[in-house]
């Protein structure tokens, strides 16, 4: 149900050496709904992402999801629970067809990826369950072609794709309109859109229209601390927000 908090995190703290990148950051993840983390350049939001996605331990604070306490749960664990990430820098096969990388990422949900003796018609089962999620994010009709020869905005639509096989509850993306152009955003946004139907999107965003676009509920961090919460239209008319963008020279 829309409005219950499914993942929460509680005076969430990450010191580096004497630096505070993110300090006593309290946020709380309605289930069903798109929260963007935002913020100017050193507000914190890539530590914050690294922390709730696991690649950081934290200095101090609590991270929950589903009400349990997954602050020390390692990654993969973290993965397996139902929460998966898709990263800034397209992560896929380059050399592998469209069809294979989807179906590498099947495997893994199955545990079966090491399992190269598993007879064709196994192979076959996960051939049609990839195909259905290529048509899901758009690209059924490039199956065949290598991940290589996709242009920017589909190699995304099949980073995400290879994110829904591990069929998560919530998922993380890290700036998903970074470096496109704005066909490849609209067919981006559109997707997420779509994806976010029946499960929770957390996303950094710099793309300030986007996030107006697609945001449930947004979240400005500033100096590695909450500043503002609410919606677009609220945090754009929060004085202390427009003074953190401006003074950073963003728009």
């Amino acid at each position: 149900m829309p409005g219950e908090c499914i993942v929460e995190t509680v005076g969430l703290t990450k010191e580096f050496k004497g630096f505070t990148a993110v300090n006593n950051v309290s946020l709380r993840i309605a289930r069903n709904t798109i929260h963007a983390l935002i913020g100017p350049n050193g507000a914190g939001k890539t530590t914050c992402f690294n922390l709730i996605t696991k690649f950081l331990q934290p200095t101090s604070g609590q991270i929950l999801y589903k009400g349990r306490d997954i602050t020390r749960t390692r990654p993969h664990a973290v993965a397996r629970m139902g929460i998966a990430r898709s990263f800034q820098i397209s992560a896929v096969f380059p050399h592998l067809t469209v069809l294979e990388n989807v179906r590498v990422a099947l495997q893994r949900a199955l545990g079966t990826s090491y399992h190269f003796w598993r007879p064709e018609r196994s192979v076959a089962i996960l051939n049609e369950r990839a195909l259905e999620l290529l048509e899901a994010v758009g690209i059924k009709s490039l199956a065949r072609l290598q991940a290589v020869e996709l242009p920017y905005g589909h190699k995304r639509a099949l980073e995400i794709a290879t994110t829904l096989a591990l069929e998560p509850e919530v998922l993380l993306l890290d700036e998903p309109m970074a470096g496109m152009g704005s066909e490849d955003i609209d067919r981006i946004s559109r997707l997420i859109k779509q994806v976010a139907k029946d499960r929770t999107v957390l996303m950094v965003e710099h793309n300030l229209s986007v996030v107006a676009n697609l945001s449930d509920r947004i979240t400005v961090l500033a100096r590695g601390e909450v500043l503002a919460e609410g919606t677009y239209a609220e945090v754009s008319n929060n004085p202390q927000v427009v003074e953190a963008y401006m003074g950073t020279g963003h728009g």
